[in-house]
């Protein structure tokens, strides 16, 4: 055993939710932790961010830009890519990663036209273009929604 090694028996720590002001014998009555007097330690203490009337800091900053929260990141891959697969493979989101072709797919993959594809493959991502599920399917593979 090392310094470095030393835990706290199982159970022997207390968490911080326990019950407040409940006498000296608790570990925490009297002033339940909140020292004295002063406004923080009176009931209906100032919000989180109030900074005493002065104009806070979030109104201070500018705003920029419009985030629009149903916009989804879709992550686009070029038909070319699709080359590194073998004849007759199925390819998914998963393989693709593994393949590192992406990374991190986000919120769906899409399938470009962009390229040529010269393999019969089985693709099963979010979304395809017209024109790559066209040249998938003239090649006699199958382009899957998932």
């Amino acid at each position: 055993m090392e310094l470095s090694n030393l835990r706290p028996a199982e159970g022997s720590k207390h968490s911080d939710n326990f019950r407040r002001g409940r006498g000296h014998a608790s570990g925490n009555g009297k002033t339940a932790g909140k020292g004295h007097k002063g406004q923080k330690a009176r009931s209906g203490a100032p919000r989180v961010g109030f900074e005493g009337g002065q104009m806070p800091l979030y109104r201070r900053l500018p705003k920029r830009g419009f985030k629009c929260r149903n916009s989804k990141d879709i992550v686009a891959v070029n038909l070319s890519a699709l080359e590194v697969f073998d004849n007759g493979a199925t390819v998914d989101v998963d393989a693709l990663i593994e393949k590192r072709i992406v990374r991190n797919p986000r919120d769906g993959v899409k399938i470009l036209g962009n390229g040529e594809l010269t393999k019969k493959l089985n693709v099963k991502v979010n979304a395809f273009s017209a024109s790559a599920k066209e040249k998938i399917e003239a090649l006699g593979g199958t382009a899957e929604v998932m």
